[in-house]
C-alpha cells in the first residue's frame, strides 16, 4: 500500500465498531423478531400506521390505473388497446430483468421495484396525458397555431410534466425507503423501474392509436403504421424513457452517498439530474424538427453513445460496490463478526452464487438419508437421485415423493439463508463506507447492530458455504481444497452459541442436549 493511501486511510474519520469480546452483551439488547425494524415503530397517528399507508398507496395506485385505462381505451378503442397492450408487455421483461441483473449485489426490495413501476405506468402516465392535453389546447388557444402548439407541446411542455413526474416514485423511495437507496446503482434502478411503466403505458397508447390508422386505411403487415411504430418504440428505443429518467435516479444516488451536512449539494444534484433529463428527452422528441434524418443522426450521435456511458457508469457503481466489501467487512473480520474467507467471496458475483448452490447441496445431501428412515437410505443407491429408484426396492412412491421434496426444501432454505447473509453483509459494508463519508445518521450504531444480528443468526449456514466458495474461486488459497460442496464443519462460537437449533436449515445437526 503506498503512502499516499495510508495517508487517505488515517485522514477518514474513525467510525466505531462492535467488538466480539461484547458479543454477549451486544446481542442481548436486541430487540425480538417482530420488532426488527431500524428505528422504533411510531404509534398515535393513523397516517404513522404501516398498514394505513400500504393501503392509501394501493388505493391511489389503483384508482390512477382505472383512469388511466379508461382514457386509453377511449382514445385506441376496445381492439386497439388489446392489440397495444399485447405489443407493449414485450420489452417490459428485458427492461426488468436488466435492471434487476444491475442490482445483483444488494438487490432491492421487490415492494420498492413494483411500487416504481406501477407509479410510473398509472400515476406519472395519467399526470402526462391530462396535463400534456390541456398544456397544448391552452397553447393552441393561446397562439391560434395548433400546429406549433403541438411542436411546443412536445419538445417543451411533454419532457418537464413527464419527466417531473416519473422523479416522483424516485423522490418517494429516497425519502421514505431511505435506508435501501444507498447510491447510484439503486437510483438507476429504481428510475429504470419506473421509466419502463410509464414506457408499457405509453406504448399502449401509440401502438393501439397506430392500430386504428392502419383500420381506416387498410394497411398490414411489415408496412403498416402498427409495425413500424413499435420497431421504432419497441426495438430501436425500449431504453430511451428509462434513459432519460436514470439521469434523474444518478443525481438522487449521488445525493445519497453524499455527507449528511452538505444539504446544498443533496438538493442540487437531484434537480441537476432532472434538468439533464428533461434536456435529454426534449432533445429525442424535437429530433423530428431537424428534418428527414433528424432522428437518426440524434439516435446515433447522441442517444447510443449516452447509452453506452450511463451503463459503464452503473456497471462500475456496481463494482465499486464489491469493492466496498472487500475495503470494509475485513473490520469485522478481524474483531471476530465474520470469518477471514467471507470478504473475500463475499466481494465477488462468481463466488456469492457458488456458496448458494454449496449451501443448497450440502443441505440436501443429508436429508437423502437416515433423517427420513432406513427405507429412504436404502432406496437411493449408487447411481439413483431422488426419483430414480429401481423397481421393487425401497419405500413406497409417495413416501419417496414426500421425502424428495421436504430435502429440496431443506436445500433451497439453505441457498436462501446464504444469499439474505450476502445482502446484510452488503448493507453493513454499505452502511460503514457512507458512515467514513459522514453521509451515516445518527442511528448508525443501531443500524450496524441489527445488521450484526441478522448475520449472526445465519452463520452457521452461511460461513462455510461462503469460506469453501472463496477456496475453490481461488481468491483464497489453501494448503488443499475440500471436497465439494465443502467437508469441514464449522465451529460453534466460543462465548456465543448462536440462536439455537434450527431443524429446517441444519436437519442434519442433532439439538443440543437440554
Amino acid at each position: 500500500m503506498s503512502d499516499g493511501s495510508v495517508q487517505q486511510r488515517q485522514s477518514q474519520p474513525a467510525v466505531p465498531l462492535l467488538e466480539e469480546q461484547r458479543v454477549g452483551e451486544i446481542l442481548a439488547a436486541v430487540p425480538e423478531r417482530r420488532h426488527w425494524r431500524y428505528r422504533p415503530r411510531r404509534v398515535g397517528m393513523v397516517w404513522r400506521s404501516r398498514t394505513f399507508r400500504i393501503a392509501a398507496v394501493f388505493t391511489v395506485l389503483a384508482l390512477c390505473g382505472l383512469a388511466i385505462l379508461a382514457l386509453v381505451r377511449d382514445q385506441t378503442g376496445t381492439e386497439g388497446f388489446l392489440v397495444g397492450l399485447g405489443l407493449a408487455v414485450l420489452p417490459v421483461p428485458l427492461l426488468m430483468a436488466a435492471f434487476r441483473w444491475l442490482d445483483r449485489v444488494e438487490p432491492a426490495p421487490w415492494r420498492n421495484l413494483l411500487f416504481s413501476f406501477a407509479w410510473g405506468a398509472f400515476a406519472a402516465a395519467l399526470v402526462a396525458i391530462i396535463a400534456n392535453s390541456f398544456a397544448t389546447r391552452w397553447i393552441a388557444t393561446a397562439t391560434a397555431d395548433p400546429s406549433g402548439a403541438d411542436t411546443l407541446g412536445a419538445t417543451v411542455i411533454a419532457p418537464v410534466i413527464e419527466e417531473s413526474a416519473k422523479a416522483v416514485a424516485v423522490l418517494l423511495i429516497f425519502l421514505f425507503r431511505r435506508r435501501e437507496f444507498n447510491g447510484i446503482v439503486d437510483g438507476v434502478v429504481v428510475a429504470g423501474f419506473t421509466a419502463s411503466g410509464f414506457a408499457f403505458t405509453e406504448n399502449i397508447l401509440y401502438l393501439g392509436t397506430a392500430f386504428g390508422e392502419d383500420q381506416q386505411i387498410g394497411t398490414s403487415g411489415v408496412v403498416s403504421v402498427t409495425a413500424a411504430t413499435f420497431f421504432v418504440r419497441a426495438v430501436m428505443s425500449p431504453f430511451a424513457h428509462p434513459l432519460f429518467t436514470v439521469l434523474t435516479g444518478i443525481g438522487f444516488g449521488l445525493a445519497a452517498v453524499s455527507a449528511r451536512h452538505r444539504r446544498i449539494r443533496r438538493i442540487a444534484l437531484p434537480l441537476l439530474g432532472l434538468v439533464l433529463a428533461m434536456g435529454m428527452h426534449a432533445l429525442w422528441n424535437g429530433s423530428a424538427s431537424f428534418g428527414p434524418y433528424g432522428f437518426y443522426a440524434v439516435y446515433g450521435v447522441f442517444m447510443v453513445p449516452v447509452f453506452g456511458l450511463v451503463t459503464w457508469l452503473a456497471i462500475w457503481s456496481r463494482q465499486r460496490e464489491l469493492r466496498t466489501l472487500s475495503a470494509e467487512l475485513p473490520a469485522y473480520a478481524a474483531a471476530g463478526w465474520l470469518t477471514p474467507a467471507e470478504p473475500l467471496a463475499l466481494s465477488s458475483m462468481r463466488a456469492r452464487g457458488m456458496a448458494r448452490d454449496a449451501a443448497r447441496l450440502r443441505h440436501v445431501a443429508p436429508a437423502w438419508g437416515s433423517p427420513y428412515g432406513p427405507g429412504y437410505a436404502q432406496a437411493h443407491p449408487p447411481g439413483f437421485g431422488p426419483g430414480q429408484v429401481p423397481p421393487g426396492r425401497g419405500p413406497s412412491a409417495r413416501f419417496r415423493a414426500r421425502a424428495d421434496a421436504q430435502a429440496k426444501a431443506h436445500g433451497r432454505a439453505a441457498a436462501r439463508a446464504v444469499a439474505e447473509y450476502e445482502s446484510f453483509a452488503t448493507s453493513l459494508a454499505s452502511l460503514r463506507r457512507r458512515a467514513r463519508r459522514g453521509a451515516a445518521g445518527p442511528d448508525f450504531a443501531e443500524r450496524e447492530l441489527e445488521l450484526l444480528h441478522h448475520l449472526w443468526q445465519r452463520r452457521d449456514v452461511a460461513a462455510p458455504a461462503l469460506t469453501y466458495a472463496a477456496q475453490a474461486t481461488g481468491r483464497l488459497r489453501p494448503h488443499h481444497l475440500p471436497t465439494a460442496p465443502y467437508a469441514y464443519p464449522f465451529p460453534q462460537h466460543a462465548q456465543y452459541g448462536g440462536y439455537g437449533y434450527n431443524p429446517y436449515l441444519t436437519p442434519h445437526r442433532p439439538p443440543p442436549q437440554q
